[in-house]
């Protein structure tokens, strides 16, 4: 019976480790607990947070510097969640108005 409890204790353990952080939820010691997540990057998280919750991972991105695709992507993976929701290529930021468009490519300019 004791086998038993220690396991189901363990499983319950392991669990709680492995869920998911809402960036809108969570604290200071929460968000550094993320792989990536520094002192300096969680409390820009906090400071943003301050305006209002994030809606959605383009909101984050967008509110926070330091948060673009790639990190975006990393959080995502070690278990932060915007509203519940992970990270997708789809939830990335559209272009900044201003922004200069790629160069163009001698195979780019053949297509044209």
């Amino acid at each position: 019976m004791f086998k038993f409890l220690s396991a189901a204790v363990l499983s319950l353990a392991c669990a709680a480790a492995f869920a998911a952080t809402d960036v809108n939820k969570a604290g200071l010691a929460e968000l550094e607990a993320v792989k990536g997540i520094g002192p300096s990057m969680a409390t820009r998280i906090l400071e943003a947070r301050k305006s209002g919750s994030f809606n959605n991972w383009a909101d984050l991105q967008g509110r926070v510097k330091g948060v673009g695709d790639g990190n975006a992507r990393k959080f995502s993976a070690d278990g932060l969640t915007v509203n519940g929701q992970a990270y997708t290529a789809a939830a990335a930021p559209a272009k900044v108005k201003g922004q200069k468009a790629p160069k163009k490519t001698a195979e780019s300019k053949a297509k044209s």
